[in-house]
């Protein structure tokens, strides 16, 4: 028996709105079709929420996290419009979300977005979600493979140059794609459901590629790292090898239970071996087998501050965004100095960061002393520097606990209290859907509900573990059930007891709380 979203998809594709949305801006919210509110909108990328009733988000497509002066400008002046309600945010896909749009304007909204060469189509639901890629993708001095190219092409192949493709608007869940072109993993490959990995196909590292790894996925239910295909590509296969596993993965994929509607849950059914061969089979000829290694090799960079790019006398300059909110402001003010500085070039990262690019040597000074990076730092200390967080239950219906504003302040507390040596990545998801990934933080949280003095209040499970770059690996659940209102004292004896953390004269007593290890 085929499931709510099925059926509603069966009746009508999602993208099948995209003719009506100059209707719906007639009509008004409240006269739109329920199925089409809440559900096939979002195959445009808009998505009604409930905490702010006709004011509507919008989530892009930037494919390899790239964006220019022209684009933020844009994405800064729709933003405006909405006044008050407007709020963006950066994601952990190297994405913008942006909130507070009247149905009335989407329609001039996309025409913004065409103009510019962006788009929102096919970013939500059933569909693939922004393709991420090294952010420091043709500039970093070190990298292997160039991989916006590759990005760009992804996307256009799925999403028809930005205007849709059917395609690939009924899969059974949601699919991320990642290509990595460098040596630390900055695109957690391992938590996609389809990853690239740089790799030689040879020993003499003649001939580069990319290793294949599969069915990566968070979700409340199950969490499971990406396993290795045994497959090798060449650049020049990387489009045809997405395009053939996202066939198999819609025409077999499991449908009756939305729980178990993801990549893994197919590879679980058929082996590992069938799906390669059902890949192969749809590719039209036999793929090599892995490199016997990959090129992952170093810790995970996060591209803050100031680095070397391979155009000489180059530097890209990373600023910490404070959890990845933004406003209409800022974003102008974004551009004014990706023109003012650099070459006008943008670069999105996982950790909800931003990076100006083509900054010259003699500029660099410049930067650093422009009034911006107050708010927006290329030195953030090494709590803040690290901190990543959900959208949270302010916005997000799905979430139980609010987290933006909860993580900076805790943030700010900690701080606070302690010198930290290095730096400490704590990752806030209001629910168990991770969105925020705090199993591959040091300390990752997921809102809950529990009980003190008698009292529903909110908290938080806490996960730790997780390890990024070379042999990554998720973190596990180490306490359950913490009411936010002791994470000051809680996380504050994890910092001392397993990052070297140094309480500051006159930081608060020590914790007293026992910290028990779950199962």
């Amino acid at each position: 028996m085929a499931n709510k979203i099925e059926a509603l998809k069966t009746a009508k594709d999602g993208l099948a709105v995209k003719a009506e949305i100059a209707r719906f801006a007639e009509i008004g919210w409240e006269a739109i079709d329920d199925d089409d509110l809440q559900h096939r909108l979002k195959w445009l990328g808009v998505f009604f929420r409930k905490s702010t009733p006709g004011r509507f988000m919008v989530r892009m497509r930037v494919p390899n996290g790239l964006l220019s002066s022209e684009q933020m400008r844009v994405l800064a002046s729709v933003l405006e419009k909405c006044g008050e309600h407007g709020v963006a945010d950066i994601t952990t896909r190297q994405n913008i979300q942006m909130r507070g749009f009247p149905i009335e304007d989407i329609p001039e909204m996309f025409e913004k977005f065409r103009s510019v060469g962006l788009t929102s189509v096919q970013s939500a639901m059933d569909n693939i979600r922004n393709i991420t890629g090294s952010p420091v993708a043709g500039i970093d001095a070190n990298e292997l493979y160039d991989t916006r190219e590759l990005a760009i092409q992804v996307q256009n192949l799925l999403t028809s140059n930005g205007e849709g493709n059917p395609d690939f608007t009924n899969l059974p869940r949601k699919f991320n794609i990642a290509i990595a072109g460098c040596r630390d993993n900055s695109t957690h490959a391992e938590i996609n459901d389809l990853a690239f990995i740089p790799a030689f196909k040879e020993q003499s590292q003649e001939i580069f590629g990319f290793n294949v790894v599969v069915g990566g996925f968070f979700s409340a239910k199950r969490v499971e790292a990406a396993i290795p295909l045994n497959v090798w590509v060449a650049p020049e296969d990387v489009v045809a090898l997405c395009e053939a596993l996202l066939i198999v993965y819609r025409d077999n994929g499991l449908r009756e239970n939305r729980a178990k509607s993801r990549l893994m849950f197919l590879i679980d059914e058929w082996g590992i071996e069938k799906f390669r061969a059902e890949v192969e089979k749809q590719m039209g000829k036999p793929l090599a087998p892995a490199a016997l290694k990959d090129e992952i090799e170093w810790e995970k960079r996060d591209h803050i501050g100031v680095h070397k790019q391979q155009q000489t006398g180059m530097n890209y300059v990373g600023l910490q965004i404070p959890v990845g909110r933004m406003y209409a402001p800022d974003m102008y003010e974004f551009a004014r100095i990706a023109d003012t500085y650099g070459n006008g070039d943008m670069r999105l990262t996982v950790e909800q960061n931003l990076l100006i690019t083509h900054v010259s040597d003699q500029q660099v000074p410049l930067l650093l002393q422009d009034p911006l990076l107050q708010k927006f730092p290329a030195d953030p200390d090494n709590l803040m520097r690290g901190l990543v967080s959900c959208t949270g239950n302010q916005f997000c219906p799905v979430a139980i606990v609010e987290t933006k504003n909860r993580s900076l302040t805790l943030t700010k507390q900690l701080a606070e209290d302690y010198t930290l040596p290095k730096v400490v990545r704590i990752h806030w998801s209001g629910c168990p859907n991770s969105c925020a990934q705090p199993q591959v933080a040091d300390i990752g949280f997921t809102g809950c509900k529990t009980r003190k003095d008698g009292k529903v209040v909110d908290g938080v499970d806490i996960y730790m573990g997780g390890t990024v770059g070379k042999d990554a690996h998720l973190g596990t659940c180490v306490m359950e059930k913490v009411p936010c209102e002791d994470l000051r004292e809680v996380i504050g004896k994890l910092l001392v007891e397993k990052f070297g953390a140094v309480p500051k004269q006159n930081a608060i007593a020590e914790s007293s709380v026992e910290l028990i290890a779950v199962g």
